[in-house]
């Protein structure tokens, strides 16, 4: 379980990026994240692995205080907690291989990461993942050669290499069309319920929150408005996270 206690952060120039935040997610959910630009996905997710510094709260995951972790801890904690980013986030101009190599630093032997060297099972994994996201043959591809959509599925790919308990998903699918977007957020909803993989995936459309989510937070202006079922989110909830003059849609017969 992941705990999230009080989580407030406060950037060096005033911004309150959070306002004591608190949720919890259970072992195996898919966690949508939901709210305007600015309203604290990104920070929120960089917080519970401190890819960002909290500026007071705590997060803990099964029993473990993140917020507290030392470096050392922090390393091994990391290990298992996957990281997709909204711009892929790959070195663009090395192969698809090298990019997902990358994701087992955590485990390599800090001496041999500095020459790149990984052990051939790490090549067979890395070749593994590639084949369930389905672009084995970009594998000696330069990553700048790729869609966004492969890029993506790179960057997955990548994740997979930690042998993740949970996945954290910061807007995956903004940069892609609709056909894109479904792709990959069915290869983490695959992830999700066959190897029982926690996600908390920061979105946009609430066509793509009714599908995958099974529950749902909103956050607006840094503080927690937003907590529930996707069905839950009715029009007044709706516009509680993004404001009265939010009008909802429907798409597909789902009242968004």
């Amino acid at each position: 379980m992941l705990e999230v206690r009080n989580l407030t952060k406060i950037f060096p120039n005033g911004t309150v990026a959070l306002r004591d935040v608190s949720f919890t997610v259970a072992e195996g959910e898919f966690l949508a994240v939901i709210g305007l630009s600015g309203s604290g996905k990104s920070t929120l997710l960089r917080c519970i692995n401190r890819l960002i510094e909290p500026t007071s709260g705590q997060v803990i995951w099964n029993g473990i205080d993140i917020t507290a972790a030392s470096p050392r801890e922090l390393r091994r904690i990391r290990r298992q907690i996957g990281m997709i980013f909204q711009q892929f986030n790959l070195v663009r101009r090395s192969s698809v291989l090298t990019n997902v190599l990358s994701g087992r630093l955590g485990y390599a032997n800090p001496w041999m990461s500095l020459f790149h060297y990984f052990p051939p099972e790490d090549h067979q994994r890395a070749l593994t993942a590639l084949e369930r996201v389905g672009i084995a043959d970009k594998v000696h591809s330069r990553a700048d050669q790729l869609s966004g959509g492969q890029q993506q599925r790179v960057g997955i790919a990548r994740a997979l290499m930690q042998e993740p308990k949970l996945i954290l998903a910061d807007e995956p699918v903004a940069s892609l069309d609709p056909v894109l977007a479904h792709s990959i957020l069915q290869y983490l909803e695959q992830l999700n319920r066959e190897e029982g993989i926690t996600v908390i995936c920061s979105l946009h459309f609430l066509d793509l929150v009714h599908r995958y989510a099974t529950r749902v937070i909103g956050l607006k202006d840094g503080r927690l408005v937003f907590e529930g079922h996707p069905k839950e989110l009715t029009r007044e909830r709706f516009k509680e996270v993004y404001g009265e003059e939010a009008e909802m849609v429907t798409v597909g017969g789902i009242s968004l």
